[in-house]
């Protein structure tokens, strides 16, 4: 029994029964011990985590690992990206005087789906407490600098300022590749960062043909080449050139990802508002579209938002079924400081922040800044389960 507790005793004063034999994990201690239940218990999760632990299994327990442990792993893992559960369980093994085995990172692992189950459920309780569980609730007030109003504060040029971008660092690799089936998780992830697939699949079909990319993206075939016999086409004669890599060699690499990374709309002080999968592609018209129909829905008029290929994308945007919505609330779109230097001199003119009203001293780079500090999850997420990996990024955006 660990030092400093006594067996429990039922009211007519006999002792309680012990779980046996059971393997308790702490930071610089590990033992073999029974552990006195309490009267009432009815799993033998209540008992551990009486004591301080939780275990590695519902019902048939044979190791548990320290609440303190795992909480100290959590704070480790938000500060440094790609520290892993299996470099936590390697270190542990070292502490401990023992060889590392695989399995170890499985129990390790459960456990700590276990704790922060209990981490969201509790949070959740007092946000009802608080009021603070109305819909949209965190992209209303997830930044008060940029969406708490005063009462008779003037309105600004721009109400609202967001970037947006993708990411394909973050892929995940997909488990057939290596001739197993894919694993489908029983659980899934407690998320209001991430937009569903149906919600950006209602998009996929309204463009047809292809739009220049970024240096950085992936050229795609179903981005739309609409009429812009109203525009200056020269204007958008910059991203003509723009390619890292042919289409047919982009589309091998896709078959062996199961999700190619992300796509982020953030705001202009580096919050992550709300984020999508990209499905075994690179920056579909779909990703920015889903992203653009919800921020017209919750922030309304007088938004603007920053993209690197922004001034292509407006045209898709125009001619897409938003194209009314967002003239009518006015929505702005632009390109972002570092990208914009790459467009030619008539571009940067109507889409550098530097020259639209309203953008201050905002860059719209901040997706670049996130992406820096996200991409170090890339070790820890490419073979993780769909569940895994949605967990460890949704905890680096909430930190």
């Amino acid at each position: 029994m660990p030092s400093g507790l006594e067996p429990e005793h039922t009211p007519d004063g006999t002792e309680c029964p012990a779980l046996a034999d059971m393997e308790l994990i702490d930071l610089f201690s590990r033992q073999r011990t029974s552990l006195p239940t309490c009267p009432g218990h009815t799993y033998p999760n209540e008992t551990i985590i009486y004591h301080g632990y939780l275990g590695s299994s519902p019902l048939h327990l044979t190791v548990a690992i320290s609440i303190r442990m795992l909480a100290t792993y959590r704070q480790i893992h938000r500060t440094c990206p790609r520290f892993s559960i299996q470099a936590q369980c390697k270190a542990l093994c070292h502490l401990h005087k023992m060889l590392y085995r695989p399995y170890l990172s499985a129990q390790f692992s459960a456990a700590y789906d276990t704790y922060l189950e209990i981490i969201h459920r509790v949070d959740r309780l007092f946000k009802v407490v608080l009021k603070c569980d109305t819909p949209n609730w965190r992209l209303l007030n997830g930044c008060p600098a940029c969406f708490y109003k005063l009462k008779d504060e003037p309105k600004l040029d721009i109400a609202y300022l967001v970037t947006m971008d993708g990411n394909n660092s973050l892929k995940r690799w997909a488990s057939w590749m290596y001739g197993r089936t894919p694993r489908t998780d029983s659980c899934t992830p407690h998320s209001d960062y991430w937009l569903s697939l149906q919600a950006v699949d209602r998009f996929k079909d309204e463009v047809k043909a292809k739009l220049p990319v970024a240096s950085n993206d992936i050229p795609q075939d179903d981005w739309e080449d609409v009429d812009d016999s109203n525009m200056d086409s020269s204007t958008f004669k910059c991203v003509d050139r723009w390619r890292n890599a042919g289409p047919n060699q982009w589309k091998k690499v896709f078959q062996v990802y199961d999700k190619s990374g992300i796509f982020i709309a953030a705001c202009c002080h580096r919050f992550v508002l709300l984020a999508c999968d990209m499905i075994r592609s690179g920056e579909l018209a779909k990703y920015p579209l889903a992203i653009v129909n919800k921020l017209l829905t919750v922030y309304g008029e007088n938004g603007g938002c920053a993209y690197d290929i922004g001034c292509a994308f407006a045209k898709t945007l125009q001619n897409s079924s938003l194209g009314p919505r967002a003239r009518l609330l006015n929505f702005l779109l632009m390109v972002g400081a570092f990208h914009g230097h790459a467009h030619n001199r008539k571009c940067q003119l109507q889409w550098h922040p530097t020259y639209i009203v309203g953008t201050s001293h905002s860059e719209g780079e901040g997706c670049e800044h996130i992406f820096s500090s996200s991409n170090e999850l890339a070790g820890g997420t490419r073979h993780a389960s769909p569940f895994h990996w949605h967990q460890a990024i949704k905890e680096h955006f909430a930190f």
